[in-house]
């Protein structure tokens, strides 16, 4: 996917994320997120939008912490979210293409990576402000562009799980596989060991574990958003990605 497409998406997902809130109301409860209600959610996506733009739009290269959350609520909050979406949006647009600043994941480029991770936060966290006004994940998924399904499970399996901070583990090597039941070469092997996960794109091998279904449906899986379409093999193995596999 492109960088332009990423973009867009962000835009779309960051105001429909807002709309989805501002019905849910700052005290609704999130079902995909159980400790938070609305006001947590818009403060953490929020705080990481303007996060993201400090780099795009200054370009630091090395990494900070952020700002910290706010204390806004309601109508406030509400109005600080959507003017840091489009801080951000406006960044990532405007960003030149030999833009350099910090980035922590493999990327062609700050500028990709960083319109890539933001789409996909938002998007995500789209689900969780549409799961507050009672709209199920499945019913979400269903409208998720399945290139941009595949492109997240791509950047989760090879990107975050990739690095040292991963706790998926495992005391003997053992294999777990992903595949989207609907695109071609959509398929990914994930070797699990006392190390970080180890991940290959494609099929080659014997895997003790599948999980498979729809690349929309998996992405939230993934994510822990939703159950797992389908699981084959040792299904201990699927357990423990959901047990472990929280980004941090």
């Amino acid at each position: 996917m492109e960088t332009v497409e990423f973009i867009r998406i962000l835009d779309h997902q960051g105001r429909s994320l807002a709309a989805a809130a501002g019905e849910a109301g700052p005290g609704a409860e999130v079902p995909t997120c159980p400790d938070w209600r609305i006001r947590d959610l818009l403060r953490h996506t929020g705080m990481v939008h303007r996060w993201a733009t400090s780099f795009v739009a200054e370009g630091r290269t090395v990494p900070h912490p952020g700002a910290g959350l706010p204390t806004l609520d309601g109508g406030e909050l509400l109005d600080w979210f959507r003017t840091g979406h489009r801080r951000l949006v406006d960044a990532l647009a405007s960003a030149p293409a030999d833009l350099e600043c910090w980035h922590f994941l493999p990327a062609p480029s700050p500028l990709a990576f960083w319109a890539r991770r933001q789409a996909h936060e938002t998007a995500v966290h789209r689900v969780d402000a549409e799961s507050a006004r009672g709209v199920a994940p499945e019913e979400f998924a269903a409208a998720l562009p399945r290139d941009f399904a595949t492109d997240g499970i791509d950047e989760l399996l090879c990107g975050f799980h990739a690095r040292p901070k991963s706790k998926v583990r495992t005391e003997e090597p053992r294999v777990l596989r992903v595949r989207a039941t609907d695109a071609d070469d959509a398929m990914w092997t994930v070797r699990l060991s006392v190390g970080p996960p180890m991940t290959q794109r494609g099929g080659e091998g014997d895997a003790d574990c599948e999980v498979s279904g729809p690349a929309a449906l998996l992405y939230l899986s993934l994510w822990n958003r939703l159950p797992y379409p389908a699981v084959s093999g040792d299904a201990s193995l699927a357990h423990l990605w959901r047990e472990k596999s929280a980004v941090i």
